[in-house]
């Protein structure tokens, strides 16, 4: 059974940084390519970015890039999200999904697993 439990989400005030953890569990950890989305409220998911295990090749939303980094840690199965110099449109529920489809990073249909998500709140 393939688990994803995000954690370290908040609410942090504009400007601020947090760091979302992401334990994956029930697939090949290195196999899969390792995914940040986020919804926010009324709005669409949104990738966020993706880290290939294999090379540490990063991917990042043009509304992120410079302020976010993705890293891993293989012996503890787990994805980061740095997330730098917040702003308030960063607020949401942030997702982590390993890319099991054949497809873009950026497309939600190329992922089949999601967890439950970690709140991400930005004050201004």
């Amino acid at each position: 059974e393939v688990q994803l439990v995000e954690s370290g989400g908040g609410l942090v005030q504009a400007g601020g940084s947090l760091r979302l953890s992401c334990e994956v569990s029930g697939v090949t950890f290195e196999d899969y390519p390792i995914g940040w989305y986020r919804r926010a409220p009324g709005k669409a998911r949104e990738g966020v970015s993706c880290i290939t295990n294999g090379d540490g090749s990063a991917y990042y939303a043009d509304s992120v890039k410079g302020r976010f980094s993705i890293s891993t840690d293989n012996a503890k199965n787990t994805v980061y999200l740095q997330m730098n110099s917040t702003k308030r449109e960063d607020t949401a529920v942030y997702y982590c999904a390993p890319k099991t489809y054949i497809g873009s990073w950026i497309s939600s249909t190329s992922y089949g697993y999601w967890g439950q998500g970690t709140q991400v709140t930005v004050s201004s």
